[in-house]
């Protein structure tokens, strides 16, 4: 069996947990992977020295036929079989619309869900576990109050927001601040090249401030970044396909023509220089990427240790510039 590579590993936040410089994304799991595949893609993340597998309860309930928890199941039988919990971060999240009044950040639905996510997961703990979207029907007080509950039970050891705009998150911050409660210690939002006035202009300012971490989704576009969308004729590539056309314009081009050109100059493929691009952002933790063979996480995984020169970072900066 492959031995543990060593790697780098960063602050998540001031949670106390370690993570290395890129997050696998569990999204995939009983959707586009099945359970083979997944246990051996997460073999091979683990065995390269990375840790944190994010899911979440919802994941993956878009499917016909499924109605959540998927992925966090596969994960669970991943950690039974593997024996390797300890050598993991685990991050899941609570929230999204699970069905009937499965939904939200309500104490009674955090304490329901967090049950039930243990139970697939089969593990007595979340290291991170997440609000995966904001709710503005509960009480900010009365969802931290939940976390913490779950925390001084030991069943979570860190908490997260996810999809939070910036004043809501400094709300829920000066909340968790004025009653003594845990507070959120990560941020997950959407960024990579393409997605970035949302992040840059408010969020990532504040969690800087306030010393968050940041594990932030879609890291390559949903695949746009790789190089392999290049055309609407490209579309057909993926299931992901569809959600990809709206790359596909002038300052897509410009991205993927500076990517093309950083690929070049240091010897990698596109995807590994957009998720180096991120990896090298002062204030952002890991990007989260997916991958749906080991050869394609192999790829990715060479991220980890690509060091963009300076002048490749300022070019992917202005190719990626939004007017």
């Amino acid at each position: 069996m492959p031995s543990q590579k060593t790697m780098p590993l960063r602050e998540l936040g001031r949670s106390g947990l370690q993570i290395a410089p890129l997050a696998f994304g569990g999204n995939v799991f009983g959707w586009t992977t099945d359970r083979a595949t997944a246990f051996g893609l997460l073999d091979a993340f683990v065995d390269g020295g990375f840790n944190l597998i994010d899911s979440a309860d919802v994941y993956s309930r878009w499917v016909p036929g499924h109605s959540g928890g998927e992925s966090e199941t596969i994960i669970g039988q991943w950690l039974a079989a593997s024996g390797k919990r300890d050598r993991v971060l685990i991050a899941t999240k609570v929230g999204k619309d699970m069905g009937g009044d499965h939904v939200g950040l309500s104490r009674r639905w955090i304490r329901q869900a967090v049950h039930d996510s243990l139970t697939r997961l089969q593990t007595d703990h979340i290291d991170l576990y997440q609000s995966h979207d904001d709710d503005a029907s509960t009480p900010l007080d009365e969802t931290l109050g939940a976390f913490a509950e779950l925390i001084r039970e030991g069943k979570v050891r860190a908490i997260g927001a996810s999809n939070f705009s910036a004043p809501r998150l400094a709300e829920a911050l000066a909340t968790s601040a004025r009653l003594g409660l845990p507070r959120y210690e990560s941020l997950q939002p959407l960024y990579n090249l393409m997605d970035r006035a949302a992040y840059e202009a408010d969020l990532e300012p504040l969690c800087r401030a306030e010393q968050l971490g940041v594990i932030n989704f879609y890291a390559l576009a949903r695949g746009f970044l790789t190089g392999k969308y290049r055309s609407e004729a490209d579309l057909g590539k993926s299931t992901r396909g569809g959600g990809i056309k709206a790359y596909l314009n002038p300052r897509g081009e410009r991205v993927l023509a500076a990517l093309d050109a950083a690929a070049q100059t240091h010897n990698a493929t596109p995807a590994q220089v957009a998720l180096a691009w991120q990896i090298a952002r002062p204030g952002l933790t890991a990007p989260i990427c997916s991958a749906t063979s080991t050869a394609q996480w192999a790829e990715l995984a060479g991220a980890a240790r690509l060091e963009l020169s300076p002048a490749t970072i300022a070019a992917l900066n202005t190719a990626g510039a939004e007017a």
